[in-house]
């Protein structure tokens, strides 16, 4: 049993949970199985129409990513989408997965994640059909899995937990945001609980890794830490899927340049807006 659940309120449109990524990356790597991980989809949105009545244009969307690809170093095409798109499809398949084929959950999520950065639509059947063939999955069964009711049922408990923030998120109120029953959860957040004896913090929003860490440190104080690793392509072998140049640096604890330096030696990038995501030669 691991020592500590991290459950993650998340959603695979997010340019903050999918730049949240390298900092959840690095704790994979420093706690390995000490950590099990929980995933909840906020779905964002289940209509399109939902973005456009909070007076959000995609103009406004590009910008805000833009942005986000800037100061956070993850790569994202930041060109304006063609429209507003709903994330419930993408989220409804993520449940999909984690009720039918739970080694895929997250494979799929992460699919969700770079196909939207690379500036396809969530709602699109056929976005979430090429997801589901990235993370191994037989995109007609998908198909059939999402339209169930033990599929709608779980994305709507998601939901609910993800607009019933904990006591102390909720004083935190900068880290949450609104829907029309109160206070949500913005992505990502984190709520981390010791097996042991229950013990439990919250982490909403978007943090910097300093925030994760000491998290932990207070949870776990005699954890074994993992060395940091000593390659660019120890990193990539160990995740076992591409990774972006930001992903590695943080892992590794370099700075973006000389990671990128360093990927550039070993292998080849799949240019993405400014950036890339890196897969070893």
């Amino acid at each position: 049993m691991s020592d500590v659940v991290i459950t993650e309120f998340t959603d695979p449109a997010c340019p903050w949970a999918y730049s949240a990524e390298p900092f959840r990356r690095r704790l994979m790597w420093l706690y390995g199985d000490a950590i099990e991980w929980r995933l909840r989809m906020i779905v964002l949105a289940e209509d399109p129409q939902e973005y456009v009545d909070k007076g959000l244009t995609i103009e406004m969307l590009a910008a805000g990513a833009a942005m986000i690809a800037r100061d956070h170093g993850m790569p994202i095409d930041t060109s304006p989408r063609s429209r507003m798109a709903a994330t419930a499809p993408a989220c409804r398949a993520v449940v999909a997965a984690r009720l039918h084929a739970p080694a895929a959950e997250r494979p799929i999520l992460r699919a969700f994640r770079l196909r939207a950065m690379r500036g396809e639509l969530l709602d699109e059947p056929s976005t979430v059909r090429g997801a589901a063939g990235d993370a191994g999955l037989d995109p007609d069964e998908v198909q059939r899995w999402s339209a169930g009711e033990d599929v709608e049922r779980a994305m709507r408990e998601d939901m609910h937990a993800a607009r019933h923030p904990t006591p102390a998120a909720l004083a935190l109120d900068d880290r949450l945001a609104s829907w029309s029953g109160g206070r949500r959860y913005t992505c990502p957040s984190y709520e981390i609980v010791r097996t042991s004896d229950g013990a439990s913090l919250t982490v909403p929003g978007f943090q910097p890794f300093a925030a994760y860490d000491v998290a932990l440190a207070n949870l776990l104080p005699s954890a074994d830490r993992r060395a940091l690793p000593s390659s660019a392509l120890e990193v990539l072998e160990w995740a076992g899927e591409p990774l972006a140049t930001r992903e590695v640096a943080v892992v590794r604890d370099v700075d973006h340049a000389t990671a990128r330096e360093q990927l550039g030696r070993v292998a080849d990038e799949e240019h993405v807006g400014s950036d890339g995501l890196w897969s070893p030669k």
